[in-house]
């Protein structure tokens, strides 16, 4: 495998080993609504679109067009990106709105074109270029919507596509919050000529990538209007990914059916109640509790490692935080 392929992963791509506490619980098939057989109008309800955001409106603009065009009440992206940026945007609807919380571990990726005020030569370029891999100190822009202090984010790759005299054409994957504008400018001031960002599309926002589940502003439109006006659901339902996307790269505990309901109203999970659950969970992380259906339930923090969890016969495995599954989708069993 070549060298840039190995090193081309985010925390989204990290596979979890699946620990079984009990081999023989089983799910009633009477509860729940598993995410590949809700309803057309439930899917919305809970659903997540990757967009494929356009140059010029703002990721605000974009979502206010999809509230007003699908009449909802609540819709929320995954990340920020410029009016002139494009690519890949999470647009979480109505109940599934608060799951792009869960997006900030995951990581993002972009291709950027960066534009040098100066001739450099290639070699130096990429030898450069490699030492903006790892820990960087970044302030945010003047126009950002946070607070201009330092902060320390993570660069996991720089790949360098082409490189065209001034233009370097290069895919990097970073922090969530890290800014490339800002990081051009830095990478240009190391080269000693200075540089700016020509042109930048996001590619990834963690699980949300650049495959067949990404839509255009356009196509979401045709396919809506084929549901709403010809009874056609297949195109929107695939255009609108169920929320549970959005936690794929998370740790996960698998719960009881006769858990599940305690959760949805407000009881931390305990011990007793999980199934099974990914090896390397630490104290802290954030992790999704799902039921035996991978329906998610919801999302809180680890308060055992997954060994502790493995092994104790009592006590708060995880601290809840928010609560996406409706409290009648299963019964009080307590």
């Amino acid at each position: 495998m070549a060298r840039d392929e190995v090193r081309r992963i985010l925390p989204a791509d990290i596979r979890r080993e699946v620990l079984i506490r009990d081999d023989k619980a089983e799910t009633n098939p009477k509860w729940g609504f598993p995410p590949e057989k809700r309803p057309m109008e439930m899917h919305m309800q809970f659903g997540i679109i990757n967009l494929d955001k356009p140059p010029g409106p703002t990721s605000h603009e974009v979502v206010a067009w999809i509230k007003r065009l699908f009449d909802l009440n609540k819709a929320g992206h995954g990340g920020t990106l410029d009016p002139k940026v494009s690519g890949v945007l999470p647009v979480a609807l109505e109940r599934g709105t608060r799951v792009v919380q869960a997006l900030l571990p995951a990581g993002k990726e972009y291709v950027a074109l960066m534009h040098l005020h100066g001739d450099v030569p290639e070699n130096k370029i990429r030898a450069v270029m490699r030492e903006f891999e790892g820990e960087i100190i970044q302030r945010p822009p003047l126009r950002s919507a946070v607070k201009r202090r330092l902060r320390t984010r993570k660069i996991y790759y720089i790949e360098i596509l082409e490189i065209d005299g001034k233009d370097v054409l290069f895919r990097v994957g970073v922090e969530a919050g890290t800014y490339i504008r800002s990081l051009i400018h830095h990478i240009g001031l190391a080269l000693g000529v200075g540089a700016h960002m020509a042109e930048l599309r996001r590619t990834r926002s963690g699980p949300f990538k650049e495959d067949e589940t990404l839509v255009t502003l356009h196509d979401l439109i045709d396919y809506y209007h084929f549901w709403k006006d010809d009874g056609i659901e297949e195109y929107f339902r695939k255009a609108i990914q169920p929320m549970e996307k959005a936690v794929e790269h998370l740790p996960k505990v698998w719960i009881r059916d006769s858990a599940v309901a305690a959760v949805t109203y407000g009881a931390d999970l305990a011990v007793p109640g999980i199934v099974k659950l990914n090896k390397g969970i630490k104290r802290g992380d954030l992790v999704a509790v799902m039921t035996l259906k991978d329906e998610l339930v919801a999302l809180g923090k680890a308060t055992m490692t997954s060994g502790e969890m493995l092994q104790r016969s009592k006590g708060i495995a995880v601290d809840v935080d928010k609560v996406f599954m409706p409290r009648d989708w299963y019964p009080k069993l307590w």
